[in-house]
């Protein structure tokens, strides 16, 4: 197949590229805003005609959640408009496509882990227009499965685990988090995931992945610490209310993966062991 991967200079395009040497039965075209600007629908489309693209991982997204509040016309175009531009110009080809989306597509009021057929209620710019990219991209082609993450982190661009490294080296005492409750997923474990999807083939529909497990963003850090044999910096826990943000976070977004689990025989690994790999790449 002749795959389009849209954000490659990103956490999740990156490691998109590298698995892609694991499976050269594949042609790639990987490209971000430079090679293609997935605004522009006439150059979406002539991309795809121009190169007989068969499907689309869209990993490119408007991803800065607090700076969203106020930058609302480029969210929408990069989260909500592009992806049915992709969508509907692969659909023309018979083709498929692959939509990464979030968490955040809750309001995180759940006290159980999130299933795919339960109601969507944003409560923030950047996950009302990430859902409306969900449904654009359905709209726009009928071989359209979306994935749902949370937490991502990866050795690339700049990610929690990243800054808790520095800041654990840089500073005595670090206030976190501790009642958001969620699951970090490292950006290669969803690769591989996307991959299966890519050679078992894509069945339609909604998915959920993270990690194994269930932790809050102070118990993240503190494992993060432990793993860098970061010792010299107190991590105490702060309430939500003591650190207040321009865009609302969901305070449970725990993902059931189950579905994902199923269609594709996946064994997903435990969220530290994942970290673990992650942090001695970066240390």
């Amino acid at each position: 197949m002749r795959i389009l991967i849209t954000g490659c200079n990103g956490q999740l395009g990156n490691e998109m590229q590298l698995l892609e040497k694991e499976n050269p039965q594949h042609s790639y075209f990987n490209t971000d805003v430079a090679e293609l600007d997935i605004t522009d629908e006439a150059a979406i489309v002539k991309f795809v005609e121009d190169n007989e693209i068969d499907g689309i991982v869209n990993c490119a997204a408007y991803t800065a959640v607090d700076k969203a509040e106020d930058n609302q016309e480029l969210c929408r175009k990069l989260n909500t408009v592009a992806p049915g531009y992709l969508a509907a110009a692969v659909e023309k080809r018979g083709g498929w496509m692959i939509q990464i989306s979030t968490d955040y597509v809750f309001d995180g009021t759940n006290h159980t882990p999130y299933t795919e057929d339960e109601p969507t209620c944003p409560n923030s710019v950047y996950g009302s227009t990430k859902l409306e990219g969900e449904q654009a991209a359905q709209k726009g082609c009928k071989r359209t499965m979306i994935i749902r993450t949370a937490w991502l982190y990866s050795t690339f661009g700049n990610n929690f685990v990243k800054t808790m490294i520095r800041l654990g080296k840089e500073k005595p005492e670090l206030g976190v988090i501790f009642d958001q409750i969620g699951t970090p997923t490292y950006a290669r474990d969803l690769a591989v995931a996307i991959f299966a999807a890519i050679n078992q083939g894509v069945v339609p529909g909604i998915y959920h992945f993270s990690n194994e497990g269930v932790i809050s963003w102070y118990d993240f850090t503190k494992a993060i610490h432990r793993i860098a044999g970061i010792t010299t910096c107190h991590v105490r826990p702060l309430h939500t209310a003591e650190y207040p943000t321009p865009a609302n976070r969901p305070h449970y977004s725990v993902l059931d993966k189950t579905k994902i689990k199923q269609t594709y025989n996946l064994e997903i690994p435990y969220w530290e062991e994942s970290l673990a790999q992650c942090v001695k790449k970066l240390i």
